[in-house]
């Protein structure tokens, strides 16, 4: 089935969203969609999907308009979608999800037989391997995307929407669903794939659309480098390497041993977690969202006083301390949830950069603030941390993903640290800030302090690590080299102690890779 987009535009009172889009994917081939956080790909696929009805143009499909008043119209017409935040009932089982919204009845309750049975001939076919009858939250993260995928196609979707769709996955369970959209793709399913992996793109694609502010700004090849790509994106040269000289380590360290966090269910989420982290080391915490790494990070900055076991910063014990004494003490802490935890929107962007400043004698006296010292502290932080503002006096909430997470970097990065954590430091950020911050964590590395990273990102985790910490179920697999290779690692992310990656990755040396799982 094709499906077609001619000058497609949406918008949002004087905001526009999608400006005049024209797209075509065709079947039997995989099209991405490419762009930098903010660009419009949201919108658009959910334009495609019924979700929002376009403000001018039209959506095509086999060359007949098309109008949705809602996602039920676009799956009648043969529409899936797969969102990157999965739409399951966790208690439920795997067919009674499939089986929500197209319902097949036996009398007055769910026909669920017929339901297991179509589930049945999908996996068979694609080599799924779902089980019916087994209950959602049982199963691993990569499976139950799976069972999002059999929903679309027992609903019996030509055209397949894949948003983000390996932001939750191992490198393994990666490799798998680029499989599974090849022999979609085989099958003639049309695939229309939205990811900021660039690696992934160049790997699956057969046509690339890229969009820049809403607008189409070019078709790529998938033949194209990473950098060609990312170039396109943003309008200019972008670096995606950190360059870095080896470590030069000095005697500030951080120590964590034994630390326990139980949680309120009584499931432990931290498990006698114990590692080291020298001067001018970058550690960078490894792992599937959800098993542990927030946590470590959120009980560093003071935030689970419940936690057990010991924390010491240049001997001197943190678990206990208040969050405000742990900033104190000297810790810049980058939050993984900026609009959560790092800012408050409707504070001006001064105001932001001094959040957690704001008692220091540079910026109040007598209970009063000081208003032309924190106008110029946020004139030079957005000089040197290169902060695209109109005013300062404007809200943070007005500004692009990539310069609110600056804010934050520049307010972290303003006191005198010893020891520097981010959490997911470059989380919904453009690929231009992505090169930026990255720059000033491996600076502040190479001022002697320890650097903790924990990102999702292996892209990330290989770029700025000078050691990696992987976690699993809130245990810590082993702290590993920054050279190990990426199989090694994506089993150690899926439970394989070191050894056991060690030895899976030794046989598999021998064995034929296929056009979806080779690196760049």
């Amino acid at each position: 089935m094709k499906l077609e987009l001619r000058k497609v535009t949406k918008r949002f009172g004087d905001f526009t969203a999608n400006d005049s889009i024209d797209l075509t994917v065709t079947p039997g081939s995989v099209h991405c969609l490419l762009g930098e956080n903010g660009a419009g790909k949201s919108t658009l696929m959910n334009v495609i999907f019924g979700l929002y009805r376009p403000t001018e143009g039209q959506i095509y499909i086999d060359d007949q308009p098309v109008n949705f008043k809602g996602p039920e119209d676009a799956m009648a017409a043969g529409i899936g979608m797969v969102h990157q935040h999965f739409m399951l009932v966790p208690v439920f089982t795997v067919a009674e999800n499939v089986a929500l919204g197209s319902e097949s009845v036996k009398g007055l309750t769910l026909d669920l037989e017929t339901t297991r049975q179509k589930i049945r001939e999908i996996s068979d076919r694609y080599g799924f391997e779902v089980d019916p009858d087994a209950l959602v939250e049982d199963l691993p993260v990569g499976v139950q995307q799976r069972v999002e995928i059999i929903k679309a196609l027992v609903r019996e979707a030509q055209v397949l929407i894949l948003d983000e769709p390996t932001a939750v996955l191992t490198p393994a369970e990666t490799d798998q669903l680029l499989g599974i959209m090849d022999q979609l793709r085989k099958d003639g399913k049309s695939l229309l794939f939205i990811s900021h992996k660039l690696r992934e793109v160049r790997e699956i694609s057969d046509d690339i659309t890229v969009i820049r502010r809403g607008k189409v700004v070019g078709q790529a090849d998938p033949s194209m480098s990473s950098s060609e790509l990312a170039s396109l994106m943003v309008g200019k040269e972008v670096q995606l390497t950190v360059d870095k000289e080896e470590p030069t380590y000095t005697d500030k360290l951080f120590e964590v041993e034994n630390l326990t966090l139980i949680g309120d269910n009584g499931v432990p989420l931290l498990k006698e977690v114990s590692f080291q982290v020298r001067g001018g080391e970058i550690l960078a915490v490894a792992g599937v969202q959800g098993n542990g790494q927030t946590e470590l990070a959120e009980t560093i900055i003071g935030l689970h006083p419940k936690a057990t076991g010991s924390m010491k910063l240049g001997g001197k014990e943190l678990l206990g301390l208040k969050t405000k004494q742990v900033l104190a003490a000297g810790v810049g802490f980058v939050p993984e949830d900026r609009n959560k935890d790092g800012l408050v929107g409707d504070f001006s962007i001064a105001e932001n950069l001094i959040l957690d400043l704001y008692d220091r004698p540079q910026f109040s006296a007598a209970g009063s603030l000081k208003k032309a010292a924190i106008a110029e502290n946020a004139r030079q932080a957005g000089d040197l941390f290169d902060i695209r503002m109109g005013s300062i006096e404007h809200h943070a909430s007005t500004l692009s993903g990539g310069n609110q997470q600056k804010i934050v970097v520049a307010r972290e990065l303003s006191r005198d640290l010893e020891l520097f954590v981010a959490s997911q430091p470059t989380r919904g950020v453009d690929v231009g800030s992505i090169e930026f911050i990255h720059k000033r964590i491996v600076q502040e590395r190479d001022k002697g302090l320890p650097v903790i990273i924990v990102s999702t990102e292996l892209d990330e985790v290989y770029g700025l690590a000078d050691r990696i910490a992987v976690f699993f179920h809130g245990e810590l697999m082993w702290v590993v080299p920054a050279d190990t290779p990426r199989s090694v690692l994506g089993q150690m992310m899926a439970g394989a102690s070191y050894s056991e990656a060690l030895e899976a990755e030794n046989q598999d040396q021998a064995r034929p890779t296929t056009p979806w799982s080779e690196g760049e």
